[in-house]
């Protein structure tokens, strides 16, 4: 594990996964490495009762539950599957898992960008090969859809609404024929995708009107929307939890402080939702206010009392890792954070204690 920075799903789960695959007695769609009950104990958590005893599986994903089990059953039923909500909601990480647990790869990705071309989606060409020996199978560069169709895997596409149209459209017939045609192989180019293959895809609101899917490539997928955490007790227990693993990666032994974890969960609900759990109305600001987001303020924090503060958090460096990533886009959205301490921390400051000590960093918001 420290061998890597982010080890993908089925490294760091391995563990729980063998547990599951072993105890596993469910039904199983062809391919699957997992039966549907299993995949969404794996996701939320529960037990696998294996002949050495019973083994503890952690829960990864914090949110709609029901979600999750709609998620498994429209890939049980090879239908695509379109996540979709704010940025920092856990889409890909969802994905990933879901990917982890059904076929063991959450790897087959395509990032969907701007400049992406049909052939990082279908296919390529090794160009020295193909010079070498024309059009054929050794010369092929099969890129992650094709790769999926063959090894009857899942193919993950990020970020699908930054792609071109017409790119996003090259889907359509793979998705509902379960076909790949490759020309210049001739007879040997038609591909046929084995079961368990699907495609799981995400796409940001905040993107919605950029390159906006048309409806004929909407229909081939089930939508489901990932909202963002509304319990500020469960954000402060995935800030503390994503911070830990994040820490222990990075083989770094600074103490988790749970009270600024929740101060920050609470900074980043009100600040989301305009409201304090007092009722005043606070200035949403124009940025995401993820929970994504709130995990690398604190993990920033965090790292800095390490390296730089003696093992001590310091809440002055809290909230200029805030600001930093409140007022990157737009300038307003200074004067709404700043409208917070105002308010909502000054408010909060008159019990003492933590917020207090917060209030007190209100000048470094500049």
């Amino acid at each position: 594990m420290q061998q890597f920075i982010k080890p993908p799903v089925e490294v760091r789960y391995k563990e729980e996964l063998d547990a599951l695959k072993n105890a596993d007695d469910g039904r199983k769609p062809q391919n699957w490495v997992l039966s549907p009950k299993a995949v969404r104990t794996f996701i939320l958590g529960g037990e696998a009762h294996t002949s050495d005893g019973v083994r503890a599986i952690s829960r990864k994903f914090y949110g709609n539950d029901a979600l999750v089990e709609r998620a498994v059953i429209t890939l049980a039923g090879s239908r695509g599957l379109m996540l979709v909500g704010e940025p920092g909601t856990a889409k890909t990480m969802l994905s990933e898992l879901l990917c982890a647990a059904i076929c063991g790869n959450s790897t087959n990705t395509v990032q969907g960008t701007a400049g992406i071309t049909e052939d990082m989606i279908k296919y390529s060409w090794n160009y020295a090969l193909l010079l070498a020996k024309g059009p054929c199978r050794e010369a092929l560069v099969p890129s992650p859809l094709l790769i999926g169709m063959e090894k009857g895997i899942i193919a993950r596409f990020e970020e699908i609404t930054r792609t071109p149209a017409e790119i996003q459209d090259s889907l359509i017939s793979v998705m509902s024929d379960q076909i790949l045609n490759i020309p210049e192989l001739g007879d040997e180019g038609l591909v046929l995708a084995r079961p368990g293959f699907n495609i799981i895809g995400t796409a940001n609101t905040r993107d919605k009107g950029v390159n906006e899917m048309s409806g004929a490539l909407k229909r081939r997928f089930n939508f489901e929307t990932v909202e963002p955490v509304k319990d500020v007790r469960l954000e402060k227990e995935i800030i503390v939890r994503e911070a830990q693993d994040l820490a222990r990666a990075g083989q770094i032994d600074a103490p988790i402080d749970t009270n600024v974890a929740e101060l920050l969960a609470v900074t980043y609900h009100e600040l989301r939702e305009g409201m304090t759990a007092a009722g005043t109305v606070v200035q949403k600001p124009n940025a995401v206010m993820s929970t994504a987001e709130a995990v690398s303020v604190y993990f920033q924090t965090i790292s800095h009392a390490w390296y730089l503060g003696g093992g001590r958090v310091d809440l002055s460096v809290l909230t200029e890792s805030l600001l930093g990533a409140v007022c990157k886009e737009n300038k307003d959205d200074l004067d709404k954070l700043k409208s917070y301490f105002r308010v909502a921390v000054k408010e909060k400051s008159r019990e003492g204690g933590l917020w207090k000590e917060y209030l007190n960093t209100a000048s470094l918001l500049r």
